[in-house]
């Protein structure tokens, strides 16, 4: 007993102790993730990512797992021909269950729960001390963000680990995306904490959705991050990123089920969630809660 006690670490768990003491430096994290040429790395990585090469895709996903909590098990494929096939993986079948109450707005991915509570007019806060306005995330238009006037908001923030598919919160039309041109910062604790006005600065679209059922807006609002600067939604034929030069507004009509997959990040970042007054946070909902695609969010009125 005492000889595995005093048994010498893996190479990976000392990587791993070696990477958490490096990511607890926030003067080195945020140098490390925020200056440097952003916008051309992100583009590097894209390209990079979808190297079909088996000894480039083997040893990047071994790199990722070692430097990250990446989980395969509840992938519906083990076997991927890139490190971006690998990040944008989908799930098996029933990995993650539905809370089908219709009365429940869930959680439209994975993610770690950041900001979120009430909006305090049109102002909301990325982080304690760092707010933003409404109009600042959606744009100038009032008939797009005065449905969330003192309503709720949850951020959730993807992992580089989690799958990186999002799907309906509710049954609902999605009428309208609206499109960002912006910057490509970390979206990680250390910079929320440091960039004002953060998700405002950064590539996102917003996606305007009505709950069929009761009629309610909610919006869904996507942000890119460094590394990660490509929106795929179902219902466009157009890749928005930051080399997107369509149209920013795009009308549209798609439906969706309960939990129907809408898209995916080409990596990951944060979704911000939105609905309006008279909706309030599902039990246990705060700051630092993990969440699964398909667990409540919010509750309607």
């Amino acid at each position: 007993m005492e000889d595995r006690l005093k048994s010498p670490l893996t190479f990976g768990a000392r990587l791993g102790r070696l990477r958490d003491r490096v990511l607890q430096q926030e003067d080195l994290n945020f140098l490390l993730t925020n200056r440097l040429p952003r916008i051309a790395l992100t583009r590097f990585m894209g390209w990079f990512s979808q190297r079909r090469h088996p000894l480039v895709r083997s040893l990047s996903i071994r790199g990722w797992q070692l430097f990250a909590k990446l989980d395969l098990s509840d992938a519906k494929k083990q076997h991927f021909d890139s490190l971006h096939d690998c990040f944008i993986r989908e799930l098996k079948p029933g990995a993650r269950p539905l809370n089908a109450d219709p009365a429940v707005l869930c959680s439209p991915c994975d993610a770690i729960v950041g900001a979120c509570g009430a909006v305090q007019g049109l102002q909301v806060f990325q982080a304690k001390g760092f707010p933003y306005t409404l109009p600042d995330l959606f744009g100038p238009d009032p008939a797009a963000f005065e449905p969330y006037r003192d309503g709720q908001f949850v951020t959730l923030r993807l992992t580089s680990s989690m799958v990186h598919r999002f799907h309906a919160p509710h049954t609902c039309r999605v009428h309208h995306v609206t499109h960002h041109a912006g910057d490509t910062w970390n979206v990680n604790p250390i910079a929320l904490k440091r960039v004002e006005k953060l998700f405002c600065k950064n590539e996102r679209a917003v996606i305007h959705t009505t709950l069929t059922a009761s009629g309610h807006p909610v919006a869904l609002v996507p942000v890119a991050a460094i590394l990660v600067a490509s929106l795929r939604l179902h219902w466009l034929s157009t890749l928005l990123g930051v080399d997107y030069r369509g149209p920013d507004e795009l009308p549209c009509d798609a439906r969706f089920d309960k939990g129907q997959e809408m898209g995916w990040f080409q990596h990951g970042s944060t979704i911000i969630v939105f609905a309006p007054r008279g909706f309030v946070l599902a039990e246990g909902v705060a700051a630092g809660l993990e969440l699964r695609m398909g667990q409540a969010l919010m509750r309607l009125p």
